[in-house]
């Protein structure tokens, strides 16, 4: 049985349980990647920001395949001209990329995480600690290593909320399917999945409990959803954003569809939602809205 990527604990605080998420996730991105996004969608070349830095053009080929020993103020010169977080560049650089103490939900939050390339690809499932009914978010691409991590108490799914439709995040829905019956499926609007009903920006819904709205959040995908999860009742718990493939701890997802829709996502999400918002990627661990602003390299695009 393979160990859980992280681990749920509760900590009695001043009489109070409050519910901690210790994390054992790898970051899904290095710098060279977030140096291969941001190129893309600055639409800049290795040349180009080679003339804007004073930085040899070989060296930055070098850094985007993962060798680099750029100095502080290459890095600075480099983030500038990206239109990047320093900070943020400076930590991922380093490999000390700083996360979150993730406490605050008010619900369980169990994060099933399968191999993916060199990473992890996320599912999430959300239940009120007693087990029972749950409600699914994704489901990871192998349904035999899903069966291995899935909760011995959750018996029951109330509903499968999809963030998009590739096969790291749904190639387990089938076995889903089987082992708990049939169960509602929601994809976003225009993702035409068979038997996946719709959601659009600004759809709500409560389900299994819980207050679920989407938010469409183009730019990965053209059909791409991210999900505030809310706990009724708990309105000043802190909220859940299952954000799928936009954005990550450290970095945001690749702009397979539109850059610049990408870029209003990411900044929508870290301007107008609740600064303590628990951030669950489709890859990499688990983090804060507060913490993205201050460290994500993207931040400050």
């Amino acid at each position: 049985m393979p160990k859980p990527a992280a681990v749920l604990v509760t900590i009695p605080q001043n009489g109070l349980d409050s519910r901690m998420v210790i994390e054992q996730a790898p970051m899904e991105d290095e710098l060279g990647d977030v140096l291969e996004k941001a190129l893309v969608h600055a639409c800049l070349t290795p040349d180009s920001l080679a003339s804007c830095t004073g930085i040899d053009a070989e060296r930055i080929r070098d850094a985007i395949d993962y060798r680099y020993d750029f100095t502080a103020d290459e890095l600075r010169r480099i983030a500038l001209a990206l239109s990047l977080n320093v900070t943020g560049v400076e930590a991922i650089a380093s490999a000390r990329y700083p996360l979150p103490v993730i406490a605050g939900l008010p619900f369980c939050l169990h994060p099933l995480r399968s191999p993916h390339g060199i990473g992890t690809a996320n599912a999430y499932l959300v239940s009120d600690c007693r087990g029972g009914s749950g409600v699914l978010f994704d489901t990871g691409p192998d349904p035999e290593r899903l069966r291995r991590m899935w909760p011995a108490g959750i018996t029951r799914i109330a509903a499968i909320f999809l963030t998009h439709v590739e096969s790291e995040h749904v190639g387990a829905l089938a076995e889903v399917q089987r082992l708990f019956g049939p169960a509602p499926v929601f994809a976003p609007a225009g993702a035409r999945f068979p038997g996946a009903a719709g959601l659009g920006d600004g759809a709500r819904m409560e389900c299994g409990g819980y207050q679920i709205e989407a938010l469409a959040t183009p730019g990965h995908a053209e059909a791409h959803n991210s999900y505030l999860v809310r706990a009724p009742g708990a309105l000043h718990a802190s909220p859940l954003l299952i954000s799928g493939d936009l954005l990550f701890a450290g970095s945001v997802g690749g702009a397979f569809f539109c850059g610049n829709r990408l870029r209003e996502q990411v900044g929508r999400l870290l301007t107008q939602l609740p600064p303590a918002t628990i951030v669950a990627p489709g890859h990499g661990p688990l983090t804060t809205l507060a913490h993205e602003r201050i460290f994500n390299p993207f931040a400050a695009a």
